[in-house]
């Protein structure tokens, strides 16, 4: 039977429920740990680091349109991540692996799907589908609550952002060469902000089939 006169431990339940400070640094702590086992490991396997098969990065025209597509909030409707579920791939396509994202910074994996995920979108409509979409949803798909985005056909894409957005990304890894990043600006000269979503879209999971 435990002696009820012994002396409360110094590091008991009681003192670590009664201290807010305590309390805070042992949840970090265990969350800081619970976190490094998780994400840790992710630096060193190869699937989660290495392009797949085929994947190149992407080209200026891409580059921008990816930048719009962002800028837009594309992102908040649709994702890009196909879950390895058989209702998923038999709607979408081959569920998406890490390889297929080691180019872009930020990813666009998530949840939302208001819309269709979108990550194995390239390739399955015409450039001119994708631009009456965007100029109008509903001529194509009459229920959608999609916005219309017609200004992108008169925005033009600046050349001279390109160059250094390219420098940037292969500053994380992004294997682009001198001359790729000395031709960005050439590469998107005379072409609009509707033109470079739509080439990001068109590449969209076509990595991988």
């Amino acid at each position: 039977m435990a002696n009820p006169n012994a002396p409360v431990p110094t590091f008991s339940h009681e003192k670590i429920e009664t201290s807010n400070f305590l309390m805070i640094v042992l949840i970090i702590v265990a969350v800081a740990i619970g976190g490094l086992v998780e994400i840790v490991p992710l630096f060193f396997q190869k699937s989660t680091t290495q392009a797949v098969e085929g994947l190149k990065p992407y080209t200026p025209l891409q580059l921008a349109g990816r930048d719009v597509y962002i800028r837009e909030g594309c992102y908040t409707c649709h994702s890009q991540m196909i879950r390895p579920f058989r209702a998923e791939t038999l709607r979408y396509g081959h569920y998406s692996t890490a390889g297929e994202f080691v180019y872009d910074h930020p990813f666009q994996w998530g949840s939302k799907r208001t819309g269709p995920d979108l990550h194995r979108v390239g390739g399955k409509y015409s450039d001119e589908w994708h631009r009456i979409h965007l100029i109008n949803p509903r001529d194509v798909v009459p229920e959608s609550n999609m916005p219309a985005y017609p200004w992108l056909e008169k925005a033009g894409v600046d050349p001279a952002a390109m160059a250094p957005k390219l420098k940037a990304l292969r500053m994380v890894g992004v294997p682009y060469t001198d001359d790729e990043i000395a031709g960005a600006g050439d590469a998107v000269k005379g072409k609009s902000e509707m033109d470079a979503l739509i080439a990001y879209l068109q590449v969209l999971g076509t990595a991988v089939k």
